[in-house]
């Protein structure tokens, strides 16, 4: 339901940093259509204050140390905060992809980085209140095309990752996660067996694994860039 003009957009603020948060209070009320209601320090604070006030928006800092933003989406998205229709806009300094996707999964309405412009801010707030998506610069109409898009360019990157790991390296990863031994590996490779244990061992300090199936399973979980063997 879109608001009318006639009455102030109502919001509540959830951000650890007091600063930052009545300097946000005085942004905001310097603007005659918009009025807060009260402010959180944590996610489960900002839950119950949604739920007391029903506010339109709830502007929710990422990065919280007791409740994080994304835990309080989650609280928001089931049980009884379900029914209040507030529409969540979450602050954040940096997001990785994958945060936002998650965020938007769970029912955000958009995303801002804190060292945003005020008017970009109120762009957002005015934006989402009128029944579209907001992230990082942009309002967003097609949410599903948004989303696809963004899971594609993290898959893509993903991809890209290397972890540090040289070419021969990522070779003989190939060959681990196709089930060779180390003196397969050795013939294939025409190298000998200690050298294999070599780049093993600096494979495994590189990647925090210490197990060839801890190798294997974190090779196929970060789409690392193999190549196949045989």
């Amino acid at each position: 339901m879109n608001f009318k003009k006639s009455q102030p957009v109502r919001i509540v603020i959830a951000d650890d940093h007091p600063i930052f948060r009545d300097g946000l209070r005085r942004l905001l009320e310097a603007e005659p259509d918009l009025k807060v209601l009260g402010e959180a320090s944590d996610g489960a604070e900002a839950v119950r204050l949604v739920r007391q006030l029903k506010p339109d928006i709830l502007l929710l800092d990422l990065a919280m140390p007791k409740h994080p933003g994304l835990e309080a989406l989650r609280d928001l998205s089931t049980g009884a905060a379900n029914s209040t229709p507030v529409r969540v806009i979450l602050l954040t300094a940096a997001a990785e992809k994958s945060q936002i996707v998650e965020a938007l999964q769970l029912g955000a309405r958009g995303v801002v980085l804190k060292d945003s412009a005020t008017q970009l801010l109120l762009k957002a707030i005015h934006t989402v209140m009128s029944g579209e998506y907001w992230v990082g610069r942009d309002s967003v109409s097609n949410l599903v095309q948004y989303l696809r898009t963004l899971v594609q360019s993290s898959s893509d990157e993903a991809r890209q990752k290397k972890f540090g790991l040289t070419p021969r390296e990522l070779e003989i990863v190939a060959a681990v996660v196709a089930g060779y031994s180390n003196k397969e590996i050795a013939e294939y490779f025409k190298i000998s067996e200690d050298t294999v244990k070599h780049h093993l061992s600096n494979i495994f300090d590189k990647l925090g694994v210490s197990t060839r199936l801890e190798l294997a399973l974190f090779a196929v979980n970060q789409s690392l860039p193999l190549k196949s063997i045989g």
